[in-house]
């Protein structure tokens, strides 16, 4: 009762905070294209929290569109050699660095924002996923390599609390192989 209790509040806080969390000042998604590595993740979501000690690092490429919306493709390494894949077109909104796709996968609307970025090093991005009326916030590091830095570490943590999650749930995903290309 006590932890259901938590994760309202927590919610309720991620909903409230994000509202006023803001896209990076000048956002570019030409400078954002290219092969970026997912090496942190929070969230208080149930199925994050029950499944994130088996999650590994995984890919991100992001191509601009001719209309200028983001293809986004995942990959991950499953542990039995096999790739888990995912792509989404997030349409542009009218504030630069936020985007809005349904994925299939989980059956939600998202709402993704950028919400820091150096172009060749880092990226914070904040997706808020909205599924049977229920939303709950992911805070990802999007990195051009497989690592990052202490700082950037301290930025994911600041904003995974900014967005309302709770300390235990952020987690800095191990290195592992990356799916062969496709």
């Amino acid at each position: 009762m006590r932890n259901t209790l938590m994760m309202l509040v927590a919610l309720m806080c991620a909903l409230t905070v994000c509202a006023d969390i803001t896209p990076a000042a000048d956002f570019d998604l030409q400078k954002m294209s290219g092969k970026w590595y997912t090496v942190a993740l929070a969230s208080n979501a149930q199925w994050f929290v029950n499944t994130k000690a088996g999650m590994k690092t995984g890919t991100a490429v992001i191509v601009l569109t001719e209309g200028g919306d983001m293809d986004l493709t995942f990959a991950n390494l499953k542990d039995d050699g096999s790739c888990f894949r995912a792509t989404h077109t997030a349409q542009k909104t009218e504030t630069p660095g936020r985007f809005t796709f349904h994925s299939q996968v989980g059956n939600n609307d998202n709402d993704l924002t950028v919400v820091e970025v150096v172009y060749d090093d880092y990226a914070l991005v904040l997706i808020i996923k909205t599924k049977e009326g229920v939303s709950e916030a992911f805070v990802e590091v999007y990195s051009r390599t497989p690592e990052f830095s202490e700082v950037v570490q301290q930025k994911f943590t600041q904003l995974a609390l900014e967005a309302g999650v709770l300390p235990d749930n952020a987690v800095i995903l191990p290195q592992i192989a990356e799916c062969p290309a496709v």
